[in-house]
Protein backbone atom coordinates (compact mmCIF):
# COMPACT_ATOMS: atom_id res chain seq x y z
CA UNK A 1 0.00 0.00 0.00
CA UNK A 2 0.89 3.38 -0.03
CA UNK A 3 0.22 6.42 -2.60
CA UNK A 4 0.75 6.77 -6.34
CA UNK A 5 4.20 6.63 -7.12
CA UNK A 6 5.70 5.24 -4.29
CA UNK A 7 6.24 1.75 -6.12
CA UNK A 8 3.58 -0.48 -5.17
CA UNK A 9 3.24 -2.47 -8.71
CA UNK A 10 7.41 -2.81 -9.06
CA UNK A 11 7.98 -3.92 -5.38
CA UNK A 12 4.70 -6.19 -5.50
CA UNK A 13 5.70 -7.69 -8.71
CA UNK A 14 9.24 -8.24 -7.72
CA UNK A 15 8.19 -9.81 -3.97
CA UNK A 16 5.77 -12.45 -5.74
CA UNK A 17 9.01 -13.26 -7.94
CA UNK A 18 10.50 -13.62 -5.10
CA UNK A 19 7.97 -15.73 -2.64
CA UNK A 20 6.94 -17.71 -5.97
CA UNK A 21 3.56 -16.03 -5.64
CA UNK A 22 1.08 -14.78 -8.09
CA UNK A 23 0.99 -10.82 -8.52
CA UNK A 24 -2.01 -8.69 -9.27
CA UNK A 25 -2.34 -4.90 -9.80
CA UNK A 26 -4.89 -3.50 -7.49
CA UNK A 27 -5.68 -1.07 -10.49
CA UNK A 28 -6.81 -3.73 -13.01
CA UNK A 29 -10.08 -4.17 -9.90
CA UNK A 30 -11.00 -0.52 -10.61
CA UNK A 31 -14.98 -0.03 -12.85
CA UNK A 32 -14.25 2.01 -15.82
CA UNK A 33 -15.60 5.31 -13.97
CA UNK A 34 -13.12 5.20 -11.62
CA UNK A 35 -10.64 4.80 -14.30
CA UNK A 36 -11.69 8.11 -16.28
CA UNK A 37 -12.43 9.92 -13.23
CA UNK A 38 -8.63 9.78 -12.14
CA UNK A 39 -7.44 9.75 -16.00
CA UNK A 40 -9.58 13.48 -15.81
CA UNK A 41 -7.35 14.10 -12.90
CA UNK A 42 -10.55 14.03 -10.44
CA UNK A 43 -9.96 12.06 -7.38
CA UNK A 44 -12.28 9.43 -6.11
CA UNK A 45 -14.48 9.70 -3.38
CA UNK A 46 -15.11 6.57 -0.73
CA UNK A 47 -18.52 5.94 -2.95
CA UNK A 48 -16.29 5.19 -6.09
CA UNK A 49 -13.39 3.07 -3.83
CA UNK A 50 -16.23 0.78 -2.07
CA UNK A 51 -16.96 -1.57 -5.20
CA UNK A 52 -13.05 -1.24 -6.39
CA UNK A 53 -12.08 -2.04 -2.28
CA UNK A 54 -14.67 -5.33 -2.24
CA UNK A 55 -13.39 -6.50 -5.57
CA UNK A 56 -9.91 -6.97 -4.74
CA UNK A 57 -11.32 -8.17 -1.30
CA UNK A 58 -13.06 -10.69 -2.87
CA UNK A 59 -10.29 -11.85 -4.76
CA UNK A 60 -7.89 -12.26 -1.80
CA UNK A 61 -10.82 -13.90 -0.19
CA UNK A 62 -10.71 -16.61 -3.42
CA UNK A 63 -7.08 -17.13 -3.16
CA UNK A 64 -6.76 -17.57 0.28
CA UNK A 65 -9.39 -20.34 0.35
CA UNK A 66 -7.72 -22.05 -2.25
CA UNK A 67 -4.61 -22.18 -0.55
CA UNK A 68 -2.75 -20.12 -3.15
CA UNK A 69 -0.70 -16.98 -2.60
CA UNK A 70 -0.93 -13.88 -3.92
CA UNK A 71 0.85 -10.44 -3.36
CA UNK A 72 -1.63 -7.56 -4.72
CA UNK A 73 -0.16 -3.82 -5.19
CA UNK A 74 -3.32 -1.74 -3.62
CA UNK A 75 -3.23 2.17 -2.25
CA UNK A 76 -5.40 1.49 0.68
CA UNK A 77 -4.81 4.95 1.72
CA UNK A 78 -7.16 4.80 4.80
CA UNK A 79 -7.34 2.75 7.70
CA UNK A 80 -11.23 1.78 6.59
CA UNK A 81 -10.09 0.55 2.71
CA UNK A 82 -7.62 -1.44 4.50
CA UNK A 83 -10.20 -2.71 7.07
CA UNK A 84 -12.00 -3.99 4.20
CA UNK A 85 -9.47 -5.40 2.05
CA UNK A 86 -8.26 -7.45 5.62
CA UNK A 87 -10.83 -7.82 7.30
CA UNK A 88 -9.67 -9.25 10.25
CA UNK A 89 -7.40 -12.55 8.71
CA UNK A 90 -4.46 -12.90 9.81
CA UNK A 91 -3.34 -14.61 7.15
CA UNK A 92 -3.14 -11.27 5.52
CA UNK A 93 -0.54 -8.80 5.93
CA UNK A 94 -0.30 -4.93 4.89
CA UNK A 95 3.05 -3.52 3.44
CA UNK A 96 3.29 0.34 3.77
CA UNK A 97 5.91 1.62 1.09
CA UNK A 98 6.74 5.04 3.07
CA UNK A 99 8.42 7.46 1.19
CA UNK A 100 8.58 11.51 0.97
CA UNK A 101 6.70 13.72 -1.38
CA UNK A 102 9.10 15.06 -2.99
CA UNK A 103 10.57 11.70 -3.82
CA UNK A 104 7.52 10.34 -4.94
CA UNK A 105 6.47 13.71 -7.00
CA UNK A 106 9.65 13.37 -8.91
CA UNK A 107 9.22 9.54 -9.64
CA UNK A 108 5.68 10.98 -10.71
CA UNK A 109 6.83 13.60 -13.06
CA UNK A 110 9.12 10.87 -15.01
CA UNK A 111 6.17 8.27 -15.44
CA UNK A 112 4.63 7.75 -18.91
CA UNK A 113 1.38 6.38 -19.79
CA UNK A 114 -0.16 5.83 -16.55
CA UNK A 115 -4.06 7.25 -15.66
CA UNK A 116 -3.03 9.09 -12.33
CA UNK A 117 -1.90 12.50 -13.03
CA UNK A 118 0.81 13.53 -10.98
CA UNK A 119 -1.96 16.54 -9.59
CA UNK A 120 -3.35 14.00 -7.57
CA UNK A 121 -0.39 13.41 -5.27
CA UNK A 122 -1.16 15.84 -3.07
CA UNK A 123 -4.60 14.64 -2.36
CA UNK A 124 -3.74 11.39 -1.72
CA UNK A 125 -0.91 12.57 0.85
CA UNK A 126 -3.49 14.19 2.17
CA UNK A 127 -6.14 11.04 2.55
CA UNK A 128 -2.97 9.02 3.57
CA UNK A 129 -3.75 7.64 7.25
CA UNK A 130 -0.32 5.80 8.25
CA UNK A 131 -0.83 2.54 9.19
CA UNK A 132 -1.23 2.12 13.36
CA UNK A 133 0.49 -1.00 14.60
CA UNK A 134 -2.45 -2.75 16.02
CA UNK A 135 -2.82 -3.42 11.88
CA UNK A 136 0.65 -5.57 12.08
CA UNK A 137 2.06 -3.57 9.00
CA UNK A 138 5.05 -4.01 7.43
CA UNK A 139 6.54 -0.66 6.82
CA UNK A 140 9.47 -0.47 4.37
CA UNK A 141 11.18 3.42 3.03
CA UNK A 142 11.09 3.41 -0.44
CA UNK A 143 14.45 5.24 -0.70
CA UNK A 144 16.41 2.33 -1.92
CA UNK A 145 17.14 -0.07 -4.52
CA UNK A 146 13.82 -2.33 -5.40
CA UNK A 147 15.69 -5.61 -4.00
CA UNK A 148 16.57 -4.48 -0.66
CA UNK A 149 13.00 -3.39 -0.04
CA UNK A 150 11.87 -6.81 -0.86
CA UNK A 151 14.90 -7.91 1.04
CA UNK A 152 13.27 -5.96 4.54
CA UNK A 153 9.46 -6.77 3.14
CA UNK A 154 10.60 -10.57 3.01
CA UNK A 155 12.71 -10.51 6.66
CA UNK A 156 9.48 -8.58 8.49
CA UNK A 157 7.51 -11.12 6.96
CA UNK A 158 9.00 -14.06 9.00
CA UNK A 159 7.38 -16.65 6.64
CA UNK A 160 7.86 -20.45 7.90
CA UNK A 161 8.98 -22.72 4.42
CA UNK A 162 6.29 -24.82 3.25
Amino acid sequence: MGVSGSGKSTIADHLAGRLGWRYEDGDRFHPPGNVAKMSAGHPLTDEDRWPWLQAIADEIDRVCTSGAHVVIACSALKRAYRDVLVHGRDDVRIVFLDGMQDLIAARLAARKGHFMPPGLLASQFGTLERPGSNERPIIVSIDAPVEAIVDDIVSQLNLVPQ
